[in-house]
């Protein structure tokens, strides 16, 4: 027979282990709406996708308006917190931010350590050299020096095309490595080295850009590992905003035919599973 104490002692831990295992089966959507607040990691300052505005001083771009749509469509606010290129995958790891919209490409080393939603555009890192250099194809560039910004995959690309990598933590300071002859060339996104270029033709050491893709890379939103349902939640909001054309206004706004990058958005947001591409390391 069990004495009232030991039936009491049994009562009380049934209880502890359900409280354990409702916490345990707790999710990060959930915490989300519960807090009415979507933690949302950006670049702190790499044009067009996230940068202070230098009227308001307020966060803006193109990553920035999707943290924000995506947070209304969750029916919550979005917080935007600045993060270091280096810093994009850490936080989301730690918690620190729900989501990471920094444009952010699948590489097998980061679907390790996160998990990614649907890609929404397919990028390119592409080099930028001196407009004075002879050099058409990225092979010309094997065994050069060449610069990116630090843990980016414009960083892996330059390794992957067997050139030598010189970083740094910021898109400016990349840019006047060039300029200093610090690095024959560099690496970066389509956007950002389509703006540089243009940018230096009044500069005293004008760049061009060399045609061919350093890498092809899909751009997604990264959330952490074990968290299906915020996963699922942000893929199915991808899909309606892509729908009803809500990622194409964005999308104009920031890098359309009527700002200095012109271009225009054909993908579409695609399960990776049915995307042709060679992930990077």
């Amino acid at each position: 027979m069990f004495s009232r104490t030991s039936i009491y002692r049994v009562g009380i831990a049934v209880a502890f282990l359900g409280t354990a295992y409702s916490a345990a089966q707790a999710d990060q959507l959930q915490d989300v709406l519960q807090r009415k607040e979507l933690k949302c990691g950006t670049f702190a300052d790499v044009p067009p996708f996230a940068a202070p505005d230098t009227k308001t001083r307020e966060m803006a771009g193109f990553d920035v308006d999707m943290c924000r749509a995506i947070g209304t469509r969750l029916g919550v606010a979005a917080s935007i917190t600045p993060l270091s290129v280096e810093a994009r995958v850490p936080e989301v790891k730690l918690g620190r931010v729900d989501v990471t919209i920094a444009n952010l490409a699948y590489t097998v080393s980061r679907a390790e350590q996160i998990q990614y939603s649907d890609p929404y555009y397919l990028a390119k890192e592409m080099l930028a050299v001196k407009a004075s250099d002879p050099a058409t194809t990225k092979d010309d560039f094997k065994g050069k020096r060449l610069a990116a910004t630090k843990g980016s995959t414009s960083e892996l690309s330059i390794k992957l095309n067997g050139s030598d990598p010189l970083t740094f933590q910021d898109t400016g300071s990349v840019f006047m490595a060039v300029q200093q002859n610090k690095a024959l060339g560099m690496v970066a996104n389509t956007m950002t080295i389509t703006k540089l270029v243009n940018q230096s033709q009044s500069s005293p050491v004008p760049l061009k850009m060399i045609p061919t893709p350093m890498i092809l890379q899909p751009i997604g939103i990264g959330m952490k590992k074990d968290e299906p349902a915020l996963l699922a939640k942000v893929n199915e909001i991808l899909a309606a905003m892509d729908a009803d054309g809500e990622i194409n206004r964005i999308w104009d706004k920031w890098l359309g035919l009527d700002t200095e990058y012109k271009m225009v958005r054909t993908d579409k947001v695609t399960p990776l599973a049915q995307l042709q591409f060679t992930p990077i390391p």
